[in-house]
């Protein structure tokens, strides 16, 4: 390995450092601690249940149905990361993009840094060097997240006991409320791009409201489970078609 990194950190050969062991068994910790998290969270929930006058059936459909909604998502975090693979290596994008923060922020911060080195990412002026600061500038960013969390959860969860006390209805409104505006923000966002993206969302709405009324209306329970998986599915096929029938505008 030191035979690929130059003693200035000039060489363009990214890959070398970028999978280094250290880094796979970083982030193979990383996974572990999410895996034993959400085990911790699961045999919480199952010992709170009761308490809340929640079934063992219910708790396992609540379960089953996030797993079936976090497929979708997923999804588009997969395509993402393939994407990234060359130029910050498999731990790094493991780490960054699949767990902590999102494609966009990440590539961004990365960008910038290497900016600050008057290098592009992915060129020729794309080197090791290079690479560890933005590497570190993604890593710097990431941790702002996971800070800030850790600074305000306690602060809101403080603001949540009072708005409890004053009307707990209220609490039950807040984050239904705050869930839609957030996904209705980022569907709002997409609407203005291209009649592709109009299209999609239309169709993805439109396929999400038939799933929860055939699911409400019908035996078919599940389509509610799965309702989220399959209308973001129908709209990447709609999204392709679209695309490919010359409905995207010419670059």
């Amino acid at each position: 390995m030191q035979a690929n990194l130059t003693p200035q950190g000039q060489s363009t050969d990214i890959l070398a450092i970028a999978n280094m062991p250290v880094l796979w068994v970083l982030a193979i910790g990383v996974f572990a601690a999410i895996i034993v998290q959400s085990l911790v969270y699961m045999r919480a929930a199952k010992k709170a249940g009761p308490a809340a006058d929640i079934t063992e059936a219910e708790l396992k459909v609540s379960f089953r149905a996030g797993a079936v909604a976090a497929i979708g998502p997923s999804l588009a975090v997969v395509l993402v990361s393939i994407a990234l693979l060359a130029l910050f290596g498999t731990p790094a994008v493991l780490v960054r993009i699949g767990l902590v923060g999102s494609a966009a922020t990440e590539s961004a911060s990365a960008s910038l840094a290497a900016g600050t080195m008057g290098a592009e990412l992915g060129d020729a002026s794309y080197t090791q060097a290079v690479f560890v600061v933005a590497f570190l500038a993604m890593s710097l960013s990431g941790a702002g997240w996971m800070i800030a969390t850790l600074i305000l959860t306690p602060i809101l969860r403080r603001g949540d006991s009072k708005l409890r006390n004053v009307n707990p209805a209220l609490m039950a409104i807040v984050p239904a409320a705050a869930l839609i505006a957030a996904f209705a923000s980022l569907g709002i966002a997409e609407l203005g791009k291209t009649p592709v993206h109009i299209l999609s969302v239309i169709v993805s709405a439109l396929t999400m409201g038939t799933c929860i009324l055939a699911g409400n209306k019908t035996p078919a329970t599940w389509l509610k489970e799965w309702g989220l998986g399959i209308s973001i599915m129908v709209g990447l096929v709609v999204a392709y078609f679209a695309h490919t029938s010359g409905m995207a505008p010419a670059a």
